[in-house]
Order: structure tokens, then sequence, then C-alpha cells
């Protein structure tokens, strides 16, 4: 497995990389964002672990761009930056997992690996294949990233294809529900990844078997 590390404490950069490479990991270190971008054009990796305040381009907007690039990698964030909007904004780039400064590599580590074997467990739909923990959709190098309740929905109305899920089971993912906040977010959700789901009117939505 191979891990790419971005960290401009050469203190921790160096730690961290000594203890996943005993752990098993093959780990590569880069202290700068565009770095980062010089490697990902040149190699491919199983997983990122970004630093969020770097020199050049800082990790919200790295990943924003990689992701951007349809580069769909797992990615964790290790910060001292411990305010709700910080955390927020890493989940909205993108991250599947947000580790706050000071931790323990070795729970790093089992961090890692679980996200890896949870991405084992991805469903397919059609070209499609669906990971519920990250919200990734992704069709050979196209990559979408799903937000929190588009991600609920699609996970939910895959895991019942072919069946009518009502409206008010579709409601419990949503801050503030309502059947036109709802057909808004399933349209927009139509449209990202070009899929019909079919409004059952008086009783909910179908994702059709293909």
């Amino acid at each position: 497995m191979k891990i790419l590390l971005l960290e401009d404490d050469r203190l921790l950069g160096e730690s961290l990389m000594e203890y996943l490479d005993l752990d098993g990991f093959e780990v590569e270190w880069v202290q700068d964002g565009a770095q980062v971008l010089d490697r990902t054009f040149e190699e491919r990796y199983d997983f990122y672990v970004f630093d969020i305040n770097v020199p050049e381009i800082n990790g919200l907007d790295l990943l924003q761009e990689l992701r951007d690039a349809d580069d769909a990698t797992p990615t964790i964030y290790i910060s001292a930056l411990v305010d709700i909007e910080s955390i927020s904004e890493g989940f909205e780039a993108g991250a599947v997992d947000y580790l706050k400064k000071p931790f323990d590599p070795e729970e790093l580590a089992l961090r890692i690996r679980h996200r890896l074997a949870s991405k084992e467990k991805s469903s397919m739909y059609g070209e499609w294949e669906f990971d519920p923990q990250t919200g990734m959709v992704i069709r050979g190098d196209e990559a979408i990233h799903l937000g929190e309740v588009q991600k609920e929905i699609f996970a939910l109305l895959l895991s019942r294809v072919g069946e009518v899920v009502r409206a008010d089971e579709l409601f419990e993912f949503m801050r503030e529900p309502s059947y036109n906040a709802l057909r808004v977010t399933i349209s927009k959700m139509k449209k990202r990844l070009g899929i019909e789901i079919r409004n059952v009117r008086g009783e909910g939505y179908l994702l059709e078997k293909l």
C-alpha cells in the first residue's frame, strides 16, 4: 500500500514515515503542497495523509484541486486545527477522516487500514462504484464526491434498488426536510451522476434496476 504523506514538520514527518514503513506501508514524504501535485502527476497512490497548514498550497485547497481533477484517492487530514469550521471544510473537500494533532502514529495506521478495508465494501450501480464511507462515486477516471445528505440518500436508494423508498425515510437525512427540498436534492444528484431516480407520485422515489 503506497501512501503520500504531506507534512512540513520535519521531525513529525520523519517519525510518521518511519512508523508507517515499519507497519508495512510504502511511504513517500513531501513537505509542501506543490510537491504533492508534482508527485501525483507522476505516480499513483493508495492513500493520502495531508497536513493542512503547509507551504505553497494548503491541504484544503490541495485536496479540492485533486478532486476537481478526478483524483478520488482516500485522504486523511492530520492537523492542529481543531475548530469545527476547519474540520467541516476538510470533509467538504473530500477527506474520509480527520485526526487532530498530537496523535499516536498507531492510531493513524489503524485508521488508514480501516478506510482501505471499507473501500473494499463499495457497491456497484451499472458502471458506477459507490463508496458509502466516503461518498465517492467512481466510473473509470471520473470521480464525483457526494455531500453528506446526497451520500446518505443515494446509499439508501442503492440498498433497495428497484423498490420505492418513502419520502419520510429520506427526510431523516435532511436538516430541514420538505418535499420540495428533497425533490431539488434528488434532481441535482440525478444530473451529477446521469442516472434515473423516478418519483413515484404519492409514494416516494425509486432507483431503477439496470
